[in-house]
């Protein structure tokens, strides 16, 4: 009898991350399918089920979240054919994802779900249907979802768990996704308890390269936001970003953080090597890829900016930062004269529920410049009643626009009052 699988729980442990096993889907192909043993209607290993298996494997390791369980274990441990909440115990991860893939009518169809080890449940589960015109980069396609959804579910779970437990007993991972969530309130209060929880997590792991990344975001905040000296919080977001460079230079996130803090810098081209490098060590990792776009939309090529935007939104549909990656995208096509289409981009930031004023500037000059001067208007006014004082000069000055580009909103805000 083969011996039973149970992977020692050390390592997982002592880092306290969320630890995940990607179990190899099976093949399930439709009865009178002529491939071999498939032809039988029923599973089946090996092909493009395991191909997509390791694929999203890889995908998900190099994002550097949490602890993937290396393909060899899970292929092994598949072959005893137990419940997933069963193999995650035995491997001892937080997490196992299971999925299929079968041909049906002409569509590969892919349904994949996420379980919670602990409690058994099912935290996340969808399905994708693709014509098979070319069969690679629909698995391709296929891939980058799931890799982004499951990243996007864990996340979550793990901050909504983070908030549920007492703030002197949480551990580093814990005190990271607190810190997460109030991050993504974005309001001044709200990311000044996000950086004490950033600062908590690295008193406990100085080595945790992602919290050095949250320290940053919330010092870039302060900056970009004018909740406090724009070079004082820009000096400290640098420094916080070149701390995460410097425990994992491997890391997406720590490169995203140095792109960002380098933009607030003015150094355009250097943010711009940073978050490609970025995008480069983890193609799925939606927030580089919305970066690019916020960078290109206001002073490098906005049809990249654009391409970026799309990307970052066809894997992270449902981000925390949705409403930035529309935004960029509105600006963008001001650069490009698309006056009525920036508006409708504009609009769709500005409906997000966490959008800020920046946003709301964003769409009141975007307006302005389509000619719908009372929607406008009616913006500018929201804005005004937390910035009484905001005029054109503070919107440029918040962004690092090319001449031409300040020249087009400057115009806009002098049609409604903002000038």
């Amino acid at each position: 009898s083969q011996a039973s699988i149970v992977l020692p729980d050390s390592g997982v442990a002592a880092s306290c991350k969320a630890s995940l096993a990607i179990m190899p889907f099976v093949e399930e192909a439709a009865v009178g399918d002529p491939r071999g043993d498939l032809s039988r209607g029923g599973p089946s290993r090996g092909g493009l089920a395991d191909g997509l298996t390791h694929d999203i494997i890889t995908r998900l390791a190099k994002l550097r979240d949490f602890f993937v369980i290396a393909r060899g274990s899970v292929f092994a441990l598949s072959e005893k054919n137990i419940a997933p909440e069963d193999a995650g115990r035995r491997l001892n991860v937080d997490y196992v994802t299971t999925g299929t893939v079968r041909s049906q009518a002409g569509r590969v169809v892919v349904s994949v779900e996420l379980v919670e080890v602990r409690t058994a449940r099912i935290v996340w589960a969808e399905t994708f249907e693709r014509r098979p015109d070319d069969i690679f980069a629909i698995l391709d396609d296929i891939g980058d979802s799931i890799v982004s959804s499951i990243s996007a579910e864990i996340e979550m779970v793990e901050r909504n768990r983070a908030m549920l437990k007492a703030p002197n007993s949480l551990n580093a991972w814990e005190a990271y996704h607190r810190g997460l969530w109030h991050m993504y309130r974005f309001t001044r209060t709200e990311n000044e308890q996000a950086r004490h929880f950033f600062d908590m997590a690295l008193r406990l792991d100085p080595t945790f390269a992602r919290a050095y990344a949250g320290l940053s975001f919330t010092h870039w905040q302060n900056a970009f936001q004018r909740w406090g000296d724009r070079d004082r919080e820009s000096a400290l977001a640098f420094e916080a970003a070149g701390q995460s460079l410097l425990v994992d230079d491997h890391n997406p996130a720590a490169h995203w953080a140095m792109g960002r803090a380098l933009w607030l810098r003015g150094e355009q081209d250097g943010s711009l090597v940073e978050l490609e490098r970025a995008v480069d060590l983890s193609p799925n990792f939606a927030l580089g890829h919305y970066a690019l776009s916020f960078v290109h939309s206001q002073s490098g090529d906005p049809n990249a900016a654009i391409g970026s935007s799309d990307h970052s939104r066809h894997l992270s549909p449902f981000d925390p930062l949705l409403f930035g990656m529309l935004g960029a995208r509105a600006m963008a096509h001001v650069r490009l004269g698309q006056f009525d289409e920036a508006a409708e981009w504009a609009l769709k930031a500005a409906a997000r529920p966490n959008a800020h004023a920046i946003i709301l500037a964003i769409a009141a000059h975007c307006l302005a410049l389509a000619g719908r001067l009372d929607e406008a208007r009616t913006f500018a006014a929201a804005i005004r009643q937390t910035l009484p004082n905001y005029c054109a000069d503070d919107f440029i000055a918040t962004f690092r626009f090319e001449p031409d580009a300040a020249a087009l909103f400057r115009q806009g805000a002098k049609r409604i009052g903002l000038a």
